[in-house]
């Protein structure tokens, strides 16, 4: 799954295409160090294709190569990460 990011100084988003359909996961970043991802929304077409968890997954992987953390404030992302212990290191 192709995932690109879309990245302002005040924050961005993870964007995913499938289907002729977009989803996508929000984040507004609060220092250098800290990001909030505030909502992932995924169409109903896309519903239990494992579109959101990728974008989840991708937000890891952005946090860790980027060296900062991600506080869950978007109930998807939250359970997601709650399921993962593995992704503890970037999760607050």
């Amino acid at each position: 799954m192709d995932i690109r990011n879309e990245d302002s100084a005040s924050g961005g988003r993870y964007v995913a295409k499938v289907d002729g359909h977009e989803a996508e996961m929000s984040y507004s970043r609060t220092s250098p160090k800290l990001v909030i991802i505030d909502h992932t929304g995924v169409p109903d077409a896309l519903r239990g294709k494992g579109v959101g968890q990728a974008l989840a997954l991708h937000a890891v992987e952005e946090a860790r190569k980027g060296g900062w953390k991600i506080f869950p404030l978007c109930p998807f992302f939250k359970a997601q990460s709650q399921r993962h212990e593995e992704w503890r290191d970037v999760v607050n």
